[in-house]
């Protein structure tokens, strides 16, 4: 664990996050081989005015895309479902709190993942239980 020195990097978070990708379930891994993984410092304006959320520092990570659940065989052209971490709201929660980055960072990946999964928060919980 990681105590002082610089704040880590969106690439240290990336590295972190596809660690945790991973190491799921192969059931959940193989079906995310194309969802785009990106870290940024934070949520842009337009996804923040979408979600009604004023304060950027209220959004750690978010999933964009149709959850496969929901999927039809008539769509087409759709842009590919992402996953994006905000590096900033995520240093200020682990700062905050007192679990370990890594595991600060897999919870919130967990959770945008089960949303891909069109998973229950009871379910995203059962999977992150799991992989502990």
């Amino acid at each position: 664990m990681r105590r002082f020195g610089p704040s880590p990097t969106a690439d240290e978070i990336g590295a972190i996050a596809r660690q945790t990708l991973e190491s799921l379930p192969k059931q959940f891994s193989r079906s995310l081989d194309d969802v785009v993984l990106l870290v940024e410092d934070f949520a842009d304006d337009d996804t923040l005015r979408e979600m009604g959320i004023e304060d950027p520092f209220d959004l750690s990570g978010i999933y964009e895309g149709v959850p496969l659940t929901e999927r039809s065989v008539d769509q087409s052209g759709t842009l590919p479902e992402r996953i994006r971490l905000f590096r900033r709201p995520i240093l200020d929660e682990w700062a905050d709190g007192e679990d370990t980055l890594e595991h600060l960072v897999a919870h919130i990946l967990i959770h945008e993942v089960g949303h891909h999964f069109g998973l229950s928060d009871e379910d995203m919980h059962a999977l992150e239980e799991s992989m502990a």
